[in-house]
């Protein structure tokens, strides 16, 4: 007789999610531990948005701001959320050079689109904006359009949009009116709860176009 079968099941990878999924949870984290080698005023000087920036045509910020972080609490927190929403999103597009393009781009335009929100309602402002919280809110709003298609997009005007877009604007009114204190990760800093919402409608709308690129709608 030969040897037995092994009955033990497979085992299951730790994190079953696609690779660049897994590489934006890096960049956020290695990216911070990279921007801790500086001072933190000279990165803020450099690489934060605001809509005073802006104006001084320093367009780079809205997508530099998206790599600097005000702490480890604020990048884990971010790193952790972006696992959750960029995973099927990430899974969407595909694991091809053209559809990981077009996930990065995605992500990227959701955060500069999210700043520019913020801009729109604070001109000139000279608060200084860091973190990936407006293009991860765009991931979210992408999940939810997958969600709602059972892994296709699905309809703006659909249960699972609507009702993580409720969820998320109740969650942002709390920001705006208890402050940063409700807020893990924050550190104290000032929330930009605008560009969250900003982020989660233009993941939203922006998606069906950057599925069309990438000819998967």
């Amino acid at each position: 007789m030969g040897p037995e079968p092994d009955e033990r099941p497979a085992r299951e990878p730790m994190f079953n999610a696609p690779w660049p999924a897994l590489l934006l949870v890096g960049l956020i984290v290695g990216g911070y531990a990279l921007q801790t080698r500086f001072p933190m005023e000279t990165v803020v000087d450099a690489m934060a948005f605001s809509p005073a920036a802006l104006a001084q045509g320093r367009w780079a910020t809205l997508i530099t701001a998206l790599f600097v972080h005000g702490g480890w609490a604020h990048a884990l927190m971010n790193a952790a959320f972006a696992l959750a929403f960029a995973t099927p999103v990430a899974r969407f597009f595909g694991e091809r050079l053209g559809g990981v393009l077009t996930f990065f781009a995605f992500y990227l335009a959701c955060g500069a689109l999210s700043n520019l929100g913020y801009a729109a309602l604070h001109p000139g402002g000279a608060q200084p904006l860091v973190g990936a919280s407006g293009a991860l809110s765009g991931l979210m709003a992408g999940s939810a359009r997958l969600i709602a298609g059972r892994g296709r997009l699905g309809p703006i005007i659909s249960s699972p949009v609507i009702g993580m877009g409720v969820a998320w604007v109740v969650v942002n009114v709390l920001i705006g009116v208890l402050g940063s204190g409700f807020t893990p990760g924050a550190g104290g800093a000032t929330v930009a709860w605008e560009a969250h919402l900003t982020g989660f409608l233009a993941g939203v709308l922006v998606i069906s176009p950057f599925a069309w690129l990438a000819r998967r709608a």
